[in-house]
């Protein structure tokens, strides 16, 4: 079954986290960055990164950036 462009952003930074590639405290690349990395439109990429931070896996810092959250497991 296809996968959305949304679903294979959040598959590929999740695997990343969960890997340890991206730490806890890890800064993701920009909005600008992704985008021009899946090659997305903007609302694909926040759509992304809003489910990893409902999901508490990245936190978001206003004007600096969005993070890797740290584990609680």
């Amino acid at each position: 079954m296809p996968t959305s462009k949304t679903q294979q952003i959040i598959n590929d930074l999740t695997g990343k986290i969960e890997s340890g590639e991206l730490a806890p405290g890890a800064q993701l690349p920009s909005t600008a960055e992704l985008r021009a990395q899946y090659g997305v439109s903007i609302t694909v990429v926040r759509g992304a990164i809003n489910w990893l931070k409902a999901k508490g896996m990245v936190e978001g810092m206003s004007g600096v950036g969005v993070f890797v959250a740290e584990r609680n497991d």
